[in-house]
């Protein structure tokens, strides 16, 4: 996600706060997604007697943080570019409380995928706010997209990268266009109604694929 106050950024470099923020954020998703996508670890977590594998949970975590994480740093990255782009200062700040909720969310069996946002600061036109705000989710398309050749690939790891990499990406994708709070799709709909239907509707139905149909 992206937003529009103050912060302490600059330039294509990052500060010791935003690497930390960034590092925090990607191993919270990281498990926050491996619990989603695997029910069984976090009712092995939750229940009295069931088994739980160390080995394969730090598997499917590596799996999760490799596949999670690029996306969701280069999703962040590309809000960045674009910001800088347009002359803006930028920088990321995780926010705890909702990484915190992602992984209780996930434990209950839903995601709410929202680590924290690039704020950036600076006169910038409705566009261009709208331009920054699309990179983050379009950038999650691409990724999804290149991720999903290597289910066809062996060996087993690779595919379970490639599986993993386009339906988390593709999940990224759709939950940031939706058009509510501080979510991309609010900034590029306040923007153009017709760039936020065009980026929507393929970002959800690949979301729905991901979620549903891989």
């Amino acid at each position: 996600m992206s937003g529009g106050v103050n912060s302490t950024g600059g330039g294509v470099r990052f500060s010791t706060i935003e690497i930390r923020d960034l590092l925090v954020a990607w191993v919270a998703l990281g498990v926050a997604f491996t619990l989603f996508l695997d029910p069984s670890f976090g009712q092995s977590l939750l229940r009295p007697g069931v088994s739980f594998s160390t080995s394969v949970f730090v598997k499917a975590f590596g799996v999760s943080l490799l596949t999670a994480g690029v996306g969701f740093l280069l999703h962040e990255l590309a809000h960045k570019v674009v910001a800088i782009r347009f002359g803006q200062l930028a920088e990321f700040r995780a926010d705890y409380r909702m990484l915190a909720f992602a992984i209780v969310g996930a434990l209950a069996g839903f995601l709410f995928a929202a680590p924290g946002a690039v704020y950036h600061t600076g006169g910038v036109t409705e566009r261009e706010n709208g331009l920054i705000a699309l990179a983050g989710p379009m950038t999650n398309i691409v990724l999804g997209v290149c991720f999903f050749p290597l289910i066809f690939v062996g060996p087993d790891i690779v595919t379970r990268i490639g599986y993993r990499g386009a339906q988390i990406n593709f999940i990224l994708a759709g939950f940031n266009m939706l058009p509510w709070g501080p979510l991309d799709g609010n900034q590029v709909k306040r923007w153009s109604t017709v760039v936020f239907i065009a980026a929507l509707v393929p970002s959800v139905l690949l979301a729905l694929f991901g979620l549903f149909v891989m």
